[in-house]
C-alpha cells in the first residue's frame, strides 16, 4: 500500500477569545448558584479562553457546516494541491446541524469543493481519528490521491438558558445536575482540517501517517457522554425518539448534553491500558516519542492520567506534551486537528521527529492513538 502524508493543516475559530469572566454572558446565566458551580468547573479544567460561534444575545451567523467549511477554505488557500485533485472528504463531529443528511454533505455544499466522495463520522472526540483513518486508508489504497479530514463543533448552541428552562433537569435553585453543568462550562466551538496526500508536500514539513488505532470498549461501559436521551424506566437510557413526542422529550431534558464524570474516571485505566498494549506490541516506544499530543477535557483529568501512567511505568515526560486546551478550550472532534495545526505552525518540528497522538472518548469508551513522523519536502 502507498504511504499517506498530512501535507497541510488549518483551523477556524469563530470570534475573539472569550475569557472566563465573559463566558457566562455568552452561554447565558441560569442563576447565581449555577455561576458558582461554573467557577468550580473552571478551576478544575483551567481553561482560560475559548471561542463561541454565538453572540452574547444568543444569535449567530454560523452553522456547524459553515464553521467546518471555513477551515476547509483556509486549508486549500495554503495547500499546494488544487481543489480539483481532492477526491475524498471525511467530517467528524459530536452533533450535526441536522438529523439528516450527514455533516459531510453540508460541508461539501458550503466549501465550494467539486463533486467527490464523502463520509460523515459522528461520535465524540475520537470521531476525528475515525475521519483521519478513513481518509488515510482511502489514500493508501489508491482510491484517491488526496483527501480532506475536517473536525468541527458548535457546542455553545446547546448551552443557552432556553435549552434548560422548563425541563426536568433544572432545579428550583437554577442549577443543573453535575453531569450537565460540567460540559456547559467546558465545551466550545471551532473547526480544523487536514489535507492527506500520497506524497509529502514539495516545500515545508509534512507528517507521515505511520499507523492509527481506534478501539471501542462499549462492551464494558454504558453511555457516559450523551445527547438525545433522558433517563427512562429504571434509569435506562431512553432515546428522545421513544418519548411521547418531541415536546415530551424536550421537557425530560433529552436534548441536553451530559457527561457521567464517575464513569469517565473509571475509563481512565482502560485508556491507559491501550497505550500499554501498543507498547507491548512494539508500536510505541515511549522513550522515542518527541511530541505527545493528548486530548483531554480538563487539567484535573490530565493530572489523573499522569499519575496512572507514572504508576504503570509508561509515562511520556510532560515536557514532550503539546497542548492548547488552556487557550482554545475543549473543541471535541476538532481538538486533535487543532493540536496538529498549532504544532505544525509552532516552529518546533524538525524532520525525523516522532509524534504520538492520543484521543480518549467518553461517549461509550473509545481510545484512539496515532503515530506520525515529521518529513521534509524535496524542494
Amino acid at each position: 500500500m502507498r504511504d499517506a502524508f498530512i501535507t497541510r493543516t488549518a483551523q477556524f475559530l469563530p470570534g475573539p477569545p472569550i475569557s472566563n469572566a465573559a463566558m457566562g454572558d455568552h452561554i447565558g446565566h441560569l442563576s447565581p448558584q449555577s455561576d458558582r458551580l461554573g467557577r468550580l468547573v473552571l478551576r478544575q479544567n483551567r481553561i482560560r479562553t475559548r471561542h463561541y460561534a454565538i453572540r452574547a444575545d444568543g444569535t449567530t451567523d454560523w452553522t456547524l457546516a459553515t464553521l467546518a467549511a471555513e477551515a476547509v477554505r483556509a486549508l486549500l488557500a495554503d495547500a499546494e494541491i488544487d481543489r480539483r485533485e481532492i477526491g475524498y472528504l471525511a467530517t467528524a463531529t459530536t452533533q450535526n446541524d441536522l438529523l439528516v443528511p450527514g455533516l459531510a454533505s453540508g460541508v461539501h455544499a458550503a466549501s465550494g469543493l467539486p463533486p467527490l466522495e464523502i463520509a460523515s463520522l459522528q461520535s465524540v472526540c475520537a470521531s476525528a481519528m475515525m475521519a483521519l483513518k478513513s481518509t488515510a486508508l482511502q489514500i493508501r489504497a489508491g482510491e484517491h490521491r488526496a483527501g480532506i479530514a475536517v473536525g468541527a463543533e458548535f457546542a455553545s448552541r446547546y448551552f443557552r438558558p432556553g435549552q434548560y428552562r422548563g425541563t426536568a433537569t433544572l432545579g428550583e435553585d437554577g442549577t443543573l445536575p453535575a453531569d450537565a453543568e460540567f460540559l456547559r462550562w467546558t465545551l466550545s466551538d471551532g473547526a480544523a482540517a487536514l489535507v492527506v496526500e500520497d506524497r509529502p508536500a514539495q516545500s515545508g514539513l509534512s507528517l507521515r501517517i505511520d499507523w492509527i488505532s481506534v478501539r471501542s470498549f462499549a462492551d464494558r461501559f454504558g453511555p457516559c457522554m450523551t445527547g438525545g436521551s433522558a433517563p427512562g424506566p429504571g434509569g435506562a437510557v431512553l432515546p428522545w425518539s421513544l418519548h411521547d413526542g418531541a415536546e415530551a422529550a424536550a421537557r425530560a431534558g433529552a436534548f441536553q448534553l451530559r457527561q457521567d464524570v464517575d464513569t469517565l474516571h473509571r475509563m481512565l485505566p482502560v485508556w491507559l491500558g491501550e497505550l500499554m498494549r501498543l507498547v507491548d506490541e512494539g508500536k510505541v516506544d515511549t522513550g522515542k516519542v518527541d511530541w505527545f499530543l493528548c486530548h483531554f477535557s480538563a487539567h484535573s483529568l490530565r493530572e489523573e492520567m499522569v499519575r496512572l501512567a507514572e504508576r504503570a511505568g509508561c509515562m511520556i515526560p510532560e515536557e514532550r506534551w503539546f497542548t492548547n486546551l488552556y487557550d482554545k478550550g475543549n473543541v471535541g472532534a476538532a481538538a486533535l486537528f487543532l493540536l496538529l495545526d498549532d504544532l505544525m505552525r509552532s516552529g518546533r518540528l524538525v524532520p525525523g521527529q516522532r509524534i504520538l497522538c492520543a484521543v480518549p472518548e467518553s461517549g461509550q469508551c473509545v481510545m484512539a492513538y496515532a503515530a506520525l513522523t515529521v518529513v521534509e519536502g524535496e524542494r
